[in-house]
């Protein structure tokens, strides 16, 4: 078996993992109401390259972490993943009709019950991350994880970078405060979950965990990017989203300051930082650097 085939299997067994997991999660004994319950599992099993779950298996295999230790984190991770992606479709957001190649939450539902999606699988991740089903990690380690997780979805993440994008509607951008609007809006919670594979395992600390850290932050940024550029070059089919969406609102985007050939340019770039800061972990971060690759060559 080659490197590839067996990256190939590894990917289909840790997407594999990661939906059996979402689903048993997604179990609730008590949702408040049925519907909230289907639009929570209409919203988040629906498919997606679940690259940010596969991130955390990734990282804590490299560091030599059963699977078993890294399920709540790659859980975690996703439900706060699909909940941004809920609430970014909504009207008062990016107002966009169709997710992951059919309607979104607040067209198969209604607003209000997007709201709540969102909202519910938050809390369910954290709830989760805390320990709800498990004793596996310490107590130190999953308060490190929250930290991390609440750090990436935060003002000076997630929902700083998105507050940023909606400011941004409209006008252009300098160089600097581009990078910043990405770095925080997809890039913190690429960076946190590949810090969640890594505490996991126990690195919680030095000079792996800094490397690990600059790898995903770099990596967040490179995704963000090629996102960016496939607005531009893709077609809605292939992306499950609609093509061109960022132009029609004049969001500032790579390709709108850089062009389409520096964007791309960029992008690898910083997949090339991102691999670059792996070179003290050695023959461990081989799937590491392979998923950087994915993540620039990717159509959707």
């Amino acid at each position: 078996m080659t490197e590839s085939t067996a990256l190939d299997s590894r990917l289909v067994q840790w997407r594999t993992r990661t939906e059996l997991q979402l689903a048993r999660q997604l179990d609730l004994a008590d949702p408040g109401t049925v519907r909230l319950a289907e639009a929570m599992r209409y919203s988040t099993l629906g498919g997606g390259k679940r690259l940010r779950p596969i991130l955390v298996y990734a990282t804590g295999s490299a560091l030599g972490a059963a699977s078993e230790l890294l399920d709540d984190a790659a859980v975690a991770v996703e439900l706060i993943h699909v909940y941004s992606l809920v609430h970014d479709d909504l009207p008062a957001m990016d107002d966009d009709d169709l997710r992951r190649g059919r309607p979104t939450c607040h067209k198969a539902y209604d607003e209000g019950t997007a709201v709540l999606v969102g909202d519910a699988l938050q809390a369910l991740a954290f709830e989760i991350i805390a320990g709800r089903d498990t004793a596996l990690l310490s107590a130190a380690a999953r308060l490190q994880q929250i930290q991390v997780l609440a750090q990436g979805i935060g003002t000076a993440g997630m929902a700083g970078g998105q507050a940023i994008d909606l400011a941004a509607v409209g006008r252009q951008l300098s160089v600097a405060a581009l990078e910043s609007m990405h770095r925080r809006k997809t890039g913190a919670l690429i960076r946190a979950s590949v810090l969640l594979g890594a505490i996991a395992a126990g690195t919680v600390g030095g000079s792996e965990y800094d490397a690990l850290a600059a790898y995903g932050a770099e990596l967040g940024l490179a995704f963000q990017i090629q996102d960016d550029v496939l607005d531009v070059e893709g077609e809605t089919a292939a992306l499950g989203k609609t093509a061109g969406t960022d132009a029609a609102r004049g969001k500032p985007t790579y390709p709108s300051v850089h062009g389409l050939a520096g964007a791309t340019q960029l992008a690898r770039l910083h997949r090339d930082a991102a691999v670059a800061a792996l070179d003290g972990l050695g023959p461990r971060a081989a799937d590491l650097v392979s998923l950087a690759d994915l993540v620039v060559e990717r159509s959707h």
